[in-house]
Parts: structure tokens; sequence; C-alpha cells
């Protein structure tokens, strides 16, 4: 594909006609002869690359080789919650003139997704954010500058996004691909951060990210998300249409496909399941804690016969207590106010009698602090003034809002917080009625796709189209649902869903609603190029794999934990839990190919899903992340409880595994907080592995250093460690074993498959010190240095994987690596080298 992004991939090859039959099969006319896909081409082998992943979406399904997704973070080293980000204490790998570093790899790689958050989505305090790759600047910008989209094209919303947009955090999600290196640093330490990144085994394919590239097209094609298919156009797409009608327990043949193809779309009308809406406001405020209060004037007509004052407040702090005076004179008290959980605006108010306030047209209020679970906060003050048995309102003062406290005279002591809420209104009775009959229907209808004789989709319906709690609108890359359509709302997917022989789609009806109206409508094209990716292994088989029930103390709710071969790209997931919403403390841990470090480990739920702070801002829908949907027990949750439903795709940062995958999530600070999940998970894949551990070296081990050839003129001495991996904090995993530290070259020879697509080589290694480097040669080829930038003194053991390409290893039945620390670098570090060759799909 050219950089205009005129499309020469799986389009070109792609067929003719598909005469869509009354019998409701979906059947193709013969194919012609296909593109070649895959193969000894490694730059094809990678799939698409920088912008191209965007404009080649129809080969989302293409299983990469040579392809690691990893991620950078501020997590809490010691495994608990304290220091996630909150003191930047992890949040720094080194430090620098230029400032923090907080990513830094050598060799090819692409960065796929940048995440931050501080002081509530502002990070105007973070300063400048330096992007180096190649060695070049490709950024040098303020960081709150670049997500308010002040940079310009290519760095413009839906790619950049602010904590107004994406709701407490902010977001990067332009593809910056590098050929030899990538460093990222901030001026001041960030506190939260993520950069999710991509890594190559060669540089075959890569060009340099170019930051002068607007990549108007890509743009246009993500601010249509959720609206519009995405992928290119299929030759001889047809699409059939169905009535629906499901009794419950009944299941209904939405289309068949006969004939070797792609599904490209998915769409439902569903009337039954309505757009119910609660009332929304946003609001800046304060707070105060013990010891402090507030004062502000406020007018009020002299001919009251007293006035009443509201306050608007957040009630996830509950028992807020505070004594009212005015003009002086003690005047009644704020609350104890009730905890309602977190998403709901309260109001309180105090009448205050005639005897205080007759005859002035403005009164002076001060609260004080009386007690608290935490402090006292206030986003609105209203005052309604009584005349003549009618009450109006003659003044409203705006916490947070700076004219509006200058015009009141506003002024706060002791004041910890300050920050911005979007919270809603509870519903009337017969919205909610109306609210959970279309959650019945969300929930018990359950979409089922079979591929080549093989079920691979089985998913709650509502939450396959990125909301599970409600019809709320959605506007993600690859599925949305318009909420607000004529005639009911519309559900529509465009995940591209391969299959080499035929296909079935099919509706479940496990809700307690007989389904008497909407439409089903099911597109599909014919294509011999991803039917034979398929057959081959060079693609997989779309899979949505969804499970739903209460959390396990001490266990993480696994996302998806399957073998073989495959990629995650994305997950839908849904939360009901504690109002005060701590079960979203829980952090993100992905675990590939039997590697005990996890590739990923987040730092919060809200912030896998690119947002902050509990979703402060509310509710929202964006291409790659979304919180469509927030209830609490006045707008459609359960008494007592809190519901929350999020959704993250994975698109450039889709995980990639030869082996197996295990992704994960706690539930609270660390496993500890009760709550009800669903999820639904978004991957292809397929049950053989491609990937094998063909030698293991055992280094301190006499026996296995002679049988690998281990040599080195000062191997360093062999001590004994017991420590930990990180990862699980209630359940971590412990090794007691024999270590190497050296500063001298070291060399060995690993067993590997004559038939491998390349190899990757796992070193488990002491990490206290970090920043190990060493530079590597195979067979005496030189290639990029293998870095090793983590560090972590209290979990020392980490497992740690360097790629090595197809070119230098294929056809061999072993290879000698050859490993010379760098001098200006700490000791290398080894227990083990395993050896884990790649195989093609087939």
């Amino acid at each position: 594909m050219d950089r205009h992004g005129r499309i020469r991939g799986g389009t070109a090859a792609l067929l003719a006609v598909v005469t869509a039959l009354a019998t409701g099969v979906l059947a193709a006319a013969a194919p012609e002869a296909p593109e070649p896909r895959g193969g000894p081409d490694r730059a094809a082998a990678k799939g698409p690359v920088g912008w191209d992943t965007y404009r080649q979406l129809d080969r989302l399904s293409d299983l990469p080789a040579g392809v690691h997704t990893k991620q950078f973070s501020s997590f809490d080293r010691t495994g608990g919650n304290a220091h996630d980000g909150f003191d930047g204490k992890y949040s720094c790998l080194r430090t620098t003139p230029a400032g923090c570093v907080i990513a830094e790899q050598a060799g090819a790689g692409e960065i796929g997704a940048i995440w931050f958050t501080r002081d509530e989505g502002d990070v105007s305090r973070t300063g400048r954010i330096t992007v180096e790759l190649d060695g070049e600047k490709v950024v040098d910008a303020t960081l709150q500058d670049l997500v308010d989209g002040k940079l310009g094209a290519p760095f413009v919303s839906p790619l950049v996004a602010n904590a107004d947009q994406t709701s407490g955090g902010v977001v990067i999600e332009v593809p910056m691909p590098y050929r030899e290196s990538m460093r990222i640093t901030t001026e001041h330490n960030p506190l939260f951060h993520h950069v999710s990144y991509r890594t190559f085994a060669d540089a075959e394919g890569v060009t340099t990210f170019d930051p002068d590239d607007p990549a108007a097209d890509v743009v246009a094609a993500l601010r249509a998300a959720g609206t519009a298919d995405p992928k290119p156009v299929v030759p001889g797409a047809r699409t059939q249409r169905t009535g629906l009608s499901l009794a419950p327990g009944a299941s209904q043949t939405l289309a068949r496909a006969d004939r070797p193809g792609l599904l490209t779309e998915l769409r439902l009308k569903l009337p039954q399941a309505p757009y119910v809406q609660p009332r929304s406001e946003t609001d800046d405020g304060r707070a105060y804690g013990a010891g402090g209060g507030s004062e502000f004037t406020l007018a009020i007509d002299p001919g009251n016969e007293g006035v009443r004052l509201t306050r608007r407040y957040d009630p996830i702090i509950a028992n807020q207590v505070a004594t009212v005076y005015v003009d002086g004179r003690e005047a009644g008290t704020w609350g104890p106010t009730p905890q309602a959980g977190g998403g709901l605006w309260g109001e309180d108010s105090v009448e205050l009698p005639a005897e205080l306030t007759a005859g002035k047209s403005e009164i002076t209020v001060r609260n004080a602090f009386v007690s608290s679970d935490l402090d006292v906060n206030e986003f609105t003050y209203w005052a309604d003034s009584r005349v003549g048995g009618e009450t109006r309102r003659t003044d409203t003062m705006d916490v947070g809002d700076a004219a509006s406290e200058t015009a009141h005279g506003y002024a706060i002591t002791a004041p910890n917080w300050q920050g911005v809420r979007t919270y809603d209104y509870p519903l009337g009775d017969g919205e909610r009625a109306e609210l959970a009959a279309a959650q019945d229907v969300l929930r018990g209808l359950r979409l089922r796709a079979t591929f080549d004789g093989e079920r691979t989709v089985d998913a709650p319906l509502g939450e396959f189209f990125g909301s599970g709690h409600a019809t709320a609108p959605v506007r993600a890359l690859m599925y949305g649902i318009d909420a607000e359509a004529a005639g009911g709302p519309v559900l529509t997917s465009w995940w591209p869903m391969p299959f080499a022989r035929n296909a079935k789609v099919e509706l479940y009806n496990g809700s307690g609603t007989a389904v008497t109206s909407g439409t089903a409508e099911v597109t599909a094209a014919p294509s011999r190029t991803h039917a034979q990716a398929v057959a081959s292994g060079d693609a997989g088989r779309f899979r949505a794999t969804s499970h739903a029930g209460p959390t396990v103390p001490g266990e993480s709710w696994d996302f998806l934990a399957t073998a073989g071969t495959g990629k995650f790209t994305g997950v839908t997931h849904t939360m009901t839990g504690e109002l005060n919403r701590n079960y979203l403390e829980g952090d993100e841990r992905v675990y590939v190919d039997g590697a005990r470090t996890p590739q990923i480990h987040g730092t919060g739920t809200e912030d896998f899903y690119q947002s902050g702070w509990y979703f402060n801002r509310g509710t929202y829908a964006q291409p790659f992340n979304g919180n469509p949907a927030h209830l609490g027990p006045p707008t459609g949750c359960a008494a007592d409880r809190d519901c929350t439903g999020t959704y993250r795709l994975m698109i450039h940062d889709a995980v990639p595994f030869t082996q197996a995958i295990d992704f994960d999530i706690e539930h609270g600070f660390v496993n500890d907080k009760q709550a009800d999940y669903s999820s639904t998970a978004y991957w292809y894949g397929e049950k053989k592995a491609t990937g094998a551990k063909t030698d293991t070296l055992d280094v301190g081990d006499p026996e296995s250093e002679e049988a690998h050839g281990y040599t080195s003129d000062a191997p360093g001495d062999v001590t004994g460690l017991d420590s930990v991996f990180e990862g699980d904090a209630q359940k971590p995993l412990r090794l007691t074993a024999d270590v190497r530290a050296t500063t001298a070259p070291v060399s060995f020879t690993l067993r590997v498959d004559r038939g491998n697509a390349g190899v990757e080589l796992r070193r488990t290694s002491d990490q206290a010190a970090p920043y190990q480097r060493a530079a590597v040669r195979v067979d005496g080829k030189r290639l990029p240095d293998w870095l090793q930038p983590l560090g972590n003194a209290e979990r020392r053991w980490l497992d740690d994987t360097y790629q090595i390409p197809a070119s230098v290893t294929a056809g061999k039945r072993e290879i000698t690596v050859t490993l010379t620390p760098a001098a200006d670098a700490p000791p290398w570090s080894a227990e083990s080298y395993e050896a884990h060759s790649l195989r093609d799909g087939g």
C-alpha cells in the first residue's frame, strides 16, 4: 500500500458475484486465484505496520510472526496498589537531563498507544513530552497541547484525546514505527502512564514514522467510527435481511454462507431494547476537610418569608456533616449525607428561617466542617426565596467557576480537593421499568456464530456490541450502537470474520421476553484470499469468548485464558460492584506463551480503559475505548450497587501469542473487592500452537553448561536467589535457583526446530539492576542489542524475550548465541536461557 491509502492487499483478489438465496444461504461464485500472503516475505509475516494497520482492517485476522506486544507502565513494583503512580515512585525508568524516561527499546518496533493521567486528568504539570525514533525527535511538545490536538494532523482527535474526551485520562493512539530504537521522555515525572508497543524480529518492511504525514484518510475513517464500516470495500458482498421472531428459549438462524469467504457486517435493529437516558450534568467543585469550611454571599428577595439553601454534592463520600451559618448565626446543618455511589448527584437543602433572611437582599453563608468519611464537597449552591407562598430562584453560585466565585466572594479553608464530575440524576419509575425490560433483552439474547463447524462466538448481545448494562451509544471502530435510531436502536459489528468453508450466524433468546419485532442483516463476501489464509494458519477465525459470574477473592478475572495461536484484539467488560467503585482499582496483566512475567501490567481498571479517576467526566464513547454506561441504584443498577460498562479495542496494540495467553484483571486493590463481572473478549486464533520450547540451558548447572557449550572468560560466580516474579500480589510465583552475573562475553548453543520461522530466546534473570544491555550475535551475525531497562529490587525474577529473525535461524538445528555485556551497563544476569522455535501456521 502507498502512503495515500490505495489498497493492494486482499481486496484486489476478492471476487465477484454472491447470490442471496431465499433459503437464507449466502452462496459465492467460484473465486479467482488469491494474492500470496505471508510465506518467506518477513515483512508480510508481521502483518500491516503503521498507518496500514488502519487502512487494511480486513487483515485484522492475520496472525503475525515475530511480533510481540509489550507495555511500560508506572505499576507498583511491590505488587500492591499504593505506588501505581500516586507518588511517581516507579514512573521513571531513569532520569536524564531531559527528564523522566518512561519507555525505551533497542531494535525494530512500533509505539501503539500512550496513556497518562494525573491531577484529575489535567496533565499540564507533566510538561513536555519527547518521542525519539531511530535517534530523531518526532514529537517534542507540551503534553497537554499534544492531547488537546494543538499540534495538528496526525495528532488530532480521535487519534489523541484529552481528559474531557476520555473521562479522566489522556491518550495518544498515533502508530509510530521505528527500525532501530525508541525512547519516550517527559519533562517532569508524569505519575500515571502506560506505553504499549510492538517489537519485531527484524526491520523488514518497517518505515520510521513521519510526523509530517497527516494520514487524512485514517483520521476521516476514525472520525466515522461506530457509524460506517472501516474496512476496505469487498467486491461481491451481499446482505441477507431477516425479521426477528424468538420466543424465550428459542434460536433463530440469521444467515448461512456455504462458500469460502468473509463475514463483513452484522446489524440488528432491536426496538425491544430502547435507549433510556438519565439526565446528566457536568459540574466542577471543591472540598474541605477537618477544620475547614467555605464562605460566600447569595442574593435573596428582601420580601422573603424564608429561604431554601440547596447544595449539589458528590455522594460517593458518605456521612458529610457541616454546620451552616447565615450572617454569623447558626442556621442549620448539612447532612449527614447517605452514600449513593459514584456517578450520581446528591442534593441537600437547609431551610433558613425568615428571622435570619427577611428584609435582606443578600446573605453571607459560612459552612464549617463537622465530620465526614473523608471531606465535605460542594459543586453548586442555589438560593430559592419564598415570597407570597411561592418559591423562586434568586441566585446560583457555581463552585469552581472563577467568575462565579469572584462575584459571590467565595473563599475556602482547609481545601483538599478540586475537580470536575459528570453525574446523573435519578430516573422516574416508568423509565426504570423500561430500562429493566431493555436489560433483560440485552443480557438474555446471545449472538452465536459458527465457522467451519466450530462455534467461536457465543456472547450476550449488548456486551458483544459494546454495552452490557444498557442500550447506550457506542462509537467504537469495529462496532457501534445507534441508540436513538428511528424505529429502535441499531447494533452493528464490522469485525472481519473469515472462514475456509462455511459459516452460520444465530440468535438465541435466553431472556424472559419474546422478541416479536426487529430485523437482522448479515453481510458476507466471497474471498479465497481470506479463506486460504485461515486454512493455512496465516489468519485466525474470529472468536468472542464470554463468561459471567461473581469474582472470587484472591483470584483475578480472566478475560481470556487459552492455548494455541492467536491475537487478542479487545474486550467489553460489564461490572457491578460496591457503590464506592473500589473494584475499579484492579490492574490488568497479560502473560504470553508461558512466560512468568506479564508483558503488560497496568495500574487500574479505568486506566486500562484509557480513562482516569473512576471515569470522572462521566460516560463517553471513542473509537478505541469507552465507558458507555454507568448506573447507580436510582438509574437502573441494583440496590446498593454500582454498574459500570466499558470497552477497549486493541488494534495497533493487539497481543499475539504462539502457545498460550492469560489475560486477566484484578477486582479491587489486590483482588479483595467483591463484584459481579461479565466480559466478552474479541480475538482471532486457532487451537494449534505455532511455537514450542526446543531447548533449555540451565545457567550455573555444570552438566547443562557443558552440554550447551557455555563459555566465558569470566562467567561470574554462581549465586543463589530466592525471590518472586512480578504479577499476582497475593499468590506470587516464587523461584529459588542459581544465577550468574557477568561483564564478560558469554557464548552457548541451543537446539532449534529445523523448520523454524524464527526463534525467541527467553532469559530468566535477576532484574535487581535495571538497564542490563548486551550486544547479540547469532552464528556470527550481528543483531540489535538486547536492552532491558526494567528493574525491580523486590520482585527480582524476570522472564525476558529476545526475538531472532528467521533469516538467521531457518533450516538450522542449532544456533550459537554470543552475548557481550555493554561496558556502561550493570552485569548481565541469567538463570537460564530457553529457545522457543516458531513454525508457520500450517
